[in-house]
């Protein structure tokens, strides 16, 4: 052994890198400075019997010095840095291998990054995390880096190295970052990786990067390298005129899916022409995806996010989606995506104890197991964990030019103890997590900065006070709640007979007392039809003929109440089956009679809530609504006011819950004039008795309903009827 190049060795360093302990390998491996020596080269090639240097210029190559029989190889040369090299190595088994040097090349995530990251503020952290396809001093590769403060040491594995963490240990950034970074040249699209990570207690986990863009289908997958920035999209008018689309006065009606429930085994690329054929023959305004995030729990329906950053493989790729997204917009129609980080999947190549430690979750079991889903709870006051999620909303809005996030049970992060009885509290003794409201707060305002009309929706079932109030006042800065207590109310009500439902008339009315309290959006969303729950006709008392008409006169109530609207898939075609991941949608059904009455319903109320300025301009403006009657509880019928800006826009609408037909209704009317019905459920074309008001109608100066004026109209059993102030 030459002994010049013996006295440079540090072997106890060797030794961390040949057991693979090693956190800061680029101490030793790579090219160093040996002063007027030259240069002096190491290598760790375990599986080697031998390897070179070859250098530009250098007709043959340098024989290395094994120093160590683990495959550790040294080499001084008489050559003063920058220069280029290879390594030309023969394997055990007689491969010949020219390798580019990953610890050549210099540190790649700056200073200002990596300070952002840990105090918790770099914005776009899929940026900097995670792999990345680039150019390092002019040549091309991946960039690799991944956060994990406890690890003793972390390697890139995969296909290009035999899945071997003895080789590629990737360098801890200098600073308290906890992040570690390599870039191995020649890598390309499509490589498979994982992190190979070695914990202080020397367990030896492989995970699926957490920042990765996609990933193998399968319970463990291998992340994969994927090029995000060349996507051509042809979007550009629908992203100039979104805030307009989407404001507040604008009509908006959602088509909510599982993708694999309308698409079956096709990918969003290639179902979306028909998809949107389909929204747009309905009159839908957008499509919300349930999650469309890795997962890897087929009965979460993708709720139990696997893969924040990545494409859900069983959907397709991250073309796909570009695609599909694309697609989308041109046809006019825009896409909300549901996204779920109050809590994360638990399988072991994931998020869970990352590093060996506690990382993404908070490390008391209080805090980050929740019971009632067999998931995780992220530390939501961590400022790494913050930038995961904060980043993570904003990528699905920039890179894939979603139009809104819809955010799942926003109820379980804001409460400490729900779902749990055993919790621990906040500061001060209480059970809000302020944490999490915080972080709220901080992801709406982030995502409003864009300032380019996307939308922030919550799903929230508790009372939780300024959801849609802005964070400057204490709220939670989201564009639209879901009304889930509108929904639970008004299907309890509608679950008893008629004959009963005059006991529960309260239940019909008593949202309106918080109808203005938030900016609603009316949720007949799956999760309000599944098994345990039953579907929509489950639910609904008589024989099948009463059943649909309870369901069409409920499809008209909605649609002329306050609020946006959401139609879960397969409502709108009258399907008797509940809800459950994966169902498919039975598109037959339109084949048959009763489906396509639903249908046609649906059509025409789309129709008639978009072409009518008082069904949605004020929508959420008291001064938009006005009861004329909410007393009538024997009769089980409403009648009240929808307003525009306009005093001619103004409709009256009539609703009966009753499954009896009253021929000369007397019901007050706003002002003297003629009064036109144009729209009815009962209609014959939706199956309907076709008991309806076929002539304009003239008020008389007849008191009713605290009104000098009245009317006198028929009102079909269970149905809505629309009129047109003349």
């Amino acid at each position: 052994m030459n002994k010049k190049l013996y006295n440079l060795m540090d072997w106890a360093e060797i030794e961390a890198v040949t057991y693979s302990e090693e956190d800061h390998p680029k101490k030793l491996l790579g090219p160093h400075s040996a002063g007027r020596s030259g240069t002096l080269i190491q290598a760790f090639f375990p599986e080697a019997k031998s390897v070179s240097v070859h250098a530009d210029k250098v007709k043959e190559p340098y024989p290395m010095e094994m120093m160590d029989e683990s495959g550790y190889f040294a080499v001084l040369l008489r050559k003063k840095m920058p220069f280029h090299y290879v390594y030309e190595v023969e394997t055990k088994d007689g491969k010949k291998l020219t390798l580019e040097d990953p610890y050549a090349y210099p540190q790649v995530i700056t200073e200002r990054n990596s300070k952002k990251f840990r105090n918790g503020i770099l914005r776009y952290a899929w940026e900097t995390l995670g792999s990345h396809l680039m150019s390092v001093d002019g040549h091309e590769g991946v960039h690799f880096a991944v956060w994990a403060p406890d690890a003793m040491r972390v390697s890139v594995v995969g296909d290009f190295n035999d899945w071997d963490g003895r080789l590629y240990e990737m360098e801890k950034l200098p600073d308290e970052s906890g992040i570690f970074e390599i870039f191995i040249p020649d890598l390309l699209p499509g490589t498979l990786y994982k992190y190979e990570i070695k914990a202080g207690n020397g367990t030896v986990t492989l995970k699926t990067d957490p920042y990765g863009f996609y990933c193998e289908e399968g319970e463990d997958p291998a992340s994969v390298v994927t090029d995000i920035s060349s996507f051509k999209w042809t979007d550009e008018d629908w992203m100039a005129e979104r805030h307009n689309i989407q404001g507040t006065e604008s009509p908006m009606v959602v088509y909510e899916l599982q993708f694999s429930s309308f698409a079956g085994e096709k990918s969003l690329r290639t179902a979306a022409p028909e998809l949107a054929k389909y929204i747009k023959n309905t009159g839908y305004t957008h499509v919300e995806l349930m999650p469309v995030m890795e997962f890897k729990n087929k009965e979460s329906a993708g709720y139990h996010t696997y893969g924040f950053f990545a494409t859900a493989a069983e959907y397709g790729t991250p073309e796909d989606l570009f695609h599909f997204m694309d697609h989308m917009h041109k046809e006019g129609i825009g896409v909300i995506l549901d996204w779920s980080p109050a809590h994360f999947d638990d399988r072991l190549g994931g998020l869970i104890k990352f590093d060996g430690t506690a990382v993404y979750e908070n490390p008391d079991p209080r805090r980050s197991y929740h019971p009632d889903q067999g998931t995780l709870t992220f530390d939501f006051g961590r400022p790494e964990v913050r930038n995961f999620l904060v980043s993570n909303a904003l990528f699905w809005t920039r890179v894939y030019h979603a139009d809104a996030i819809r955010v799942d049970n926003t109820a379980s992060m804001l409460y400490l103890d729900y779902g749990r009885t055993d919790y621990l509290p906040n500061i001060y003794g209480g059970k809000e997590n302020t944490d999490a409201v915080e972080l709220l707060q901080t992801i709406t305002n982030e995502v409003h900065k864009e300032k380019n009309g996307v939308l922030m929706i919550a799903e929230d079932n508790s009372a939780w006070p300024g959801m849609t109030s802005d964070t400057g006042d204490n709220g939670l800065g989201f564009d639209y709640k879901w009304n889930e207590s509108w929904r639970d109310d008004f299907l309890s009500y509608l679950s008893y007979d008629p004959f009963y439902r005059t006991d529960h008339y309260g239940e019909l009315c008593f949202s309106l007392v918080y109808a203005y309290a938030e900016r609603f959006m009316l949720p007949m969303s799956h999760d309000a039809f599944t098994s345990d729950k039953g579907s929509f006709l489950d639910r609904m008392p008589g024989n099948s003929e009463e059943k649909l008409a309870n369901l069409k006169a409920s499809l008209g109530f909605m649609f002329t109440y306050p609020g946006k609207k959401l139609i879960s898939s397969g409502l709108d075609l009258g399907e008797k089956d509940p809800w459950y991941p994966g169902k498919p949608i039975d598109m037959e059904l339109l084949k048959t009679q009763e489906s396509k009455e639903v249908h046609e319903l649906i059509k025409d109320l789309t129709a008639l809530y978009k072409e009518k300025p008082a069904l949605h301009e004020l929508s959420m403006d008291e001064a938009g609504f006005e009861w004329i009657n909410c007393i009538s509880a024997n009769e089980n019928i409403l009648v009240f006011i929808r307003k525009g800006k306009k005093e001619a826009d103004t409709l009256i609408v009539v609703v009966n819950f009753e499954n009896i037909p009253r021929k000369n209704y007397k019901i007050g009317v706003p002002k003297a004039g003629k009064y036109k019905e144009i729209f009815n459920t009962d209609a014959e074309k939706y199956g309907g008795f076709d008991f309806r008001n076929s002539h304009v109608l003239k008020s008389a100066k007849d008191e009713c309903d605290g009104r000098a004026d009245s009317i006198r109209i028929k009102v079909p059993p269970l149905s809505v009827t629309v009129f047109e102030v003349g």
